[in-house]
Order: structure tokens, then C-alpha cells, then sequence
């Protein structure tokens, strides 16, 4: 997640440092946590340079941790992504994601609660996995992706889908007087998010505006520049998909989302 929000910036994730607390230190568990760690600065080509690691029995369970991190990376000014060459034309693109990207966990606990799901029991929704495994699903990390998109010229902002889902995180990249027109046919919805939808009996705006309904990142291309940054990004091993097009917002919402304005 930490540099995830990094490359919408424009900027190159150089490092990340964990802090990791527990009621009782448990050499399993904190070889598991940093091994993920690890991984995850080897997808992101930042280094992991230290952290910190407490035990608080007097907090925490013996079995209970906390997890949290920070990264920092550094752009040139010149190069640092604001949204302000978003124009009208412009094509938006959306990254597939690979489950809730640690959002909206609140929500999947309390539709777990009400059904008195077994989070041991295999997935309905995902093959060859538990229901816990599969809600567990790794947040994708798009930094080589986004890099080689930027390389490729013409892209004008990225946006981190995370809680709010696109309704609430495209304004904070679209000037003013714009607005982002996304039609959500244009995409496969994970199957994950249609079971919470379907379980805990979920409307569709709640939906939207809680989980990234199956896009992680969204790309604003100028359009004579969009093949290349789609396979730049193909490249890379994502999936891109064509989601909507920049338009006047007049008086309008900052998006719209299949006709409807949010």
C-alpha cells in the first residue's frame, strides 16, 4: 500500500521501514511477517532497511500483533504527478487488482459475523483455497508497471484505488473543471467482491464506494499515447483495461459511473 501511493506521485519507492508489535515475540509469526515484508520490497525494488519490533504484554494478547510500515521515495520536481495535464480526451485506464487490497476488511468481518462464515472452510469463490487464504489475498504492487508506463510518455496522473474505491479516489487527481467518466462493464468484477455484495446483502453504491471492485490503479493517458503505456503495462505482466474518458465537468459530478452521478 505504502508505495503503491508512492508511484502516484511519480516517485520511485528507495526504501521501507516495519514496525511490528506483540504481546509475546513468536518466531513463526515474525518470520512469516518480515519474510512477506521482504517480498514485497522485492516487488517494489525498494529496500528494507530496518524497523522496529516491541513486545507489550501489557497491551496486546500473547498471540496479537500490530503491523505498520512507511516508505519514502524521490521524484524530480519537474516530474512530480499533480493531475494538472489531465485533460478532456484523455483515455482512463484501470489496473486489475487481486482481491481488497487491505480495504474494507470492517465490512467483510461484519458479513463473516452475520453468516458465521468459516474462515478454515474452502472458498466459494476462489479455487483451491480457504475463505480466510482468499480474503487474504496480497495487495498487488504496481511499481515496475507504473515506471515503464511513465517511461512510455504521455501519462498524466495514476490514482491508488484504496477505501473510497473510484468514486472517492479519482477526484483527488482531476483539476477542477473535469470529470471522469467510467463505465464499469468494461471490467471483470472478482468474484470475491460479488460474494460480499451477494452475502451481506451490499448495494452497489456501498460497494463502490468501500472496495476497488477489481481496479487497483487508474491511469490517466493522453489518448495518442495510450497504446504504448497499455503495452508498456501488458509488458509488465498487467491487466489494462479501457474504463472511461475525461470530460467537462461544468456543473457536474467529479464522476460518473455508469450514467449514474456519484
Amino acid at each position: 500500500m505504502c508505495v503503491n501511493d508512492i508511484i502516484v506521485q511519480g516517485a520511485t519507492p528507495l526504501f521501507f521501514l516495519d514496525y511490528f508489535a506483540t504481546g509475546m515475540l513468536q518466531k513463526e509469526i515474525a518470520e512469516a511477517v518480515i519474510s512477506g515484508i521482504a517480498e514485497g520490497c522485492r516487488q517494489a525494488e525498494c529496500a528494507l532497511i530496518g524497523g522496529e519490533t516491541a513486545e507489550m504484554p501489557g497491551l496486546y494478547q500473547r498471540s496479537d500483533y500490530d503491523l505498520a510500515g512507511f516508505s519514502v521515495g524521490a521524484v524530480e520536481r519537474d516530474a512530480l504527478l499533480t493531475g494538472k495535464h489531465v485533460t478532456v480526451g484523455d483515455i482512463v485506464l484501470g489496473l486489475a487488482s487481486t482481491g481488497l487490497h487491505s480495504n474494507g476488511f470492517s465490512l467483510v468481518r461484519r458479513v463473516i459475523e452475520i453468516i458465521n462464515a468459516d474462515l478454515s472452510a474452502p472458498s466459494p469463490f476462489s479455487d483451491e483455497k480457504s475463505l480466510g487464504a482468499a480474503l487474504l489475498e496480497p495487495t498487488r504492487i504496481y511499481v515496475r508497471s507504473c515506471l515503464s508506463a511513465l517511461a512510455a510518455g504521455g501519462l498524466h496522473a495514476l490514482a491508488h484505488i484504496t477505501g473510497g474505491g473510484l468514486i472517492e479516489n479519482l477526484p483527488r487527481v482531476l483539476p477542477q473543471h473535469l470529470s471522469a467518466s467510467i463505465d464499469p462493464t468494461c471490467w471483470p468484477r472478482l468474484p470475491v467482491f460479488d460474494w460480499i455484495a451477494r452475502e451481506g446483502g451490499v448495494t452497489e453504491p456501498e460497494m463502490l464506494r468501500t472496495f476497488n471492485c477489481g481496479i487497483g490503479m487508474v491511469i490517466f493517458a493522453a489518448e495518442d499515447s495510450v497504446n504504448a503505456i497499455e503495452t508498456a503495462l501488458t509488458e509488465k505482466g498487467e491487466s489494462v483495461y479501457r474504463i472511461g474518458h475525461v470530460v467537462s465537468r461544468n456543473d457536474g459530478p467529479a464522476i460518473s459511473i455508469d450514467g449514474g452521478s456519484k
